[in-house]
């Protein structure tokens, strides 16, 4: 790597930084403070710790049990345990009473912030403007782990001016944003979506609950996307969904074949293992992709529970014979959206300015156009080198993409570490809290040259490939590296 060494000045080296602090860097951090050797530090531009604030609906829970929390899985006995916040709080015996596996999601939330207040490692009001190779005067050249005769200068904006950090291991936990297709993006800003006059708000998902009211009041709701973000946004307008006052009209559009559940049987659990994302890690990467889009369901599918909850709801609204305004349409894509400031909405309301969207139905291939006063787009996240980061400091592929190591390093020198940024190299792991303690395990070895936390290299039962490696076949199979066919394909194939 050829970026330019300045010298560093006389600043304190810590041994790790951490940027954004998500519940992965939030995990790193705790489980970095007991330990004597490892001086760490996190920054974030945020004022305090928030976890998907938009989305913390009432009643929702997580789609993972409580012991995927920020340590347990590396250190049961941590004082900074999901079970460990139970009991400082007073609700040990209630939550061991409701005997369910899943926290409320606003518990999750509340559990994370009392972990942050408890670290004194945490600089919450720095945005980092850049990331820097600097000179190490004290480093041996070729050192190992943390030497090589350079460290990472961290420059931060605060209220209160400019900060410099060095460190010799960095970890990156920017995490994803919020992802708009191409054809709302144009419309976020029309018809009054910030509550002006015309058509109600376009937002996604990760802003629902703030302007929850305002989708409300627009008449006419329409949620595109699938996942559990989608139904959970769906259920929650569906409550009060009706033709009456203050009642509006809610419809969920998904290219989805249909309102897949999340598959979450035992054996397929194991695929968040570290022996499958050994052999994830392992296949070229034209095979990760196409597996990636396959694997979905896996994590972004809905929980079984919420979809009957849907159905009961539905099914409650409409059994004394009343009409509920909803169509729920899968398999339906849409392919184009254009804002009309005139016109009769779906819910009726004249002259108010309503959003056009071009449906395409996939089976059918028909299209037909669906009016909605309001969107709300479940189109998830997506990941993105941050620019703060001086060229020629990570690997990247082909595509822009972080270069992902099995150890989740990113350069050359193994020095740089990512979290939630490596789904596209190591699978469905990636954004899965389950294991962010077993990941953390892995870059905490590698900042010590130790294992401070065991590391477990074996938990499935199953093995994901061939005894010894197979015998490589005399033709390649190619089915991988291209989309399979669908069941329907294959029927009318017979």
């Amino acid at each position: 790597m050829s970026a330019d060494l300045t010298t560093a000045g006389q600043v304190k080296v810590h041994d790790l930084l951490g940027i954004g602090i998500g519940p992965f860097d939030l995990g790193l951090a705790a489980l970095a403070q007991p330990l004597p050797d490892v001086d760490a530090v996190f920054l974030d531009q945020r004022d305090g710790f928030s976890w998907h604030a938009g989305m913390l609906i009432e009643g929702t829970t997580l789609q993972v049990p409580f012991l995927a929390d920020l340590v347990t899985m590396a250190d049961p006995t941590s004082p900074y345990s999901f079970l460990a916040w139970l009991k400082a709080t007073g609700r040990l015996y209630p939550f061991y009473i409701r005997e369910s596996f899943y926290p409320l999601r606003a518990e999750y939330d509340q559990y994370c912030r009392w972990v942050a207040e408890q670290l004194p490692s945490l600089r919450w009001g720095r945005r980092v403007t850049s990331v820097v190779r600097v000179a190490d005067p004290s480093a041996r050249a070729g050192a190992s782990s943390g030497g090589g005769g350079y460290l990472f200068e961290v420059t931060a904006e605060t209220a209160h001016g400019v900060e410099k950090y060095c460190a010799k291991h960095l970890v990156l936990g920017t995490g994803t944003q919020p992802r708009l297709p191409a054809f709302l993006e144009g419309l976020a800003g029309a018809g009054g979506s910030d509550g002006a006059a015309g058509a109600g708000p376009v937002v996604h998902t990760s802003d629902y609950l703030p302007r929850r009211d305002d989708l409300r009041a627009a008449g006419s709701v329409t949620v595109v996307g699938s996942g559990q973000s989608a139904a959970e946004v769906y259920r929650d307008l569906l409550e009060d969904c009706g033709t009456g006052p203050g009642e509006h009209r809610v419809d969920w559009v998904t290219r989805s074949p249909r309102f897949f559940p999340m598959e979450y049987t035992k054996l397929t659990l194991e695929m968040t293992s570290p022996e499958y994302t050994d052999h994830y890690v392992s296949l070229p990467i034209e095979q990760r992709d196409v597996l990636g889009r396959e694997q979905r369901n896996l994590y972004k599918g809905i929980s079984g529970d919420l979809i009957d909850d849907i159905y009961d709801t539905l099914y409650r609204k409409s059994a004394l014979g009343t009409e509920v305004p909803t169509t729920l349409l899968s398999d339906t894509e849409v392919v184009a959206a254009r804002f009309d400031p005139a016109g009769t909405d779906a819910a009726g309301a004249e002259g108010r300015g309503e959003y056009v969207l071009t449906l395409r139905h996939a089976q059918l291939g028909t299209t037909a156009e669906h009016r909605t006063r309001a969107i709300v787009a479940a189109t998830g996240y997506a990941a993105s080198v941050p620019e703060f980061l001086a060229p020629g400091l990570v690997n990247l592929d082909a595509r822009g993409r972080y270069a992902v190591t099995r150890d989740y390093t990113v350069d050359d020198d193994k020095r740089i570490h990512v979290v939630n940024g490596e789904e596209h190299t190591h699978g469905v792991t990636a954004p899965d809290l389950g294991f962010g303690a077993w990941r953390n395990s892995v870059i905490l070895a590698n900042v010590t040259g130790r294992e401070p936390y065991p590391i477990e290299r074996r938990i499935a039962f199953q093995q994901f490939g061939l005894p010894d490696g197979g015998v490589p076949a005399a033709e390649p199979d190619t089915r991988a590296t291209k989309p399979r066919p669908t069941d329907n394909e294959m029927e009318a194939a017979r």
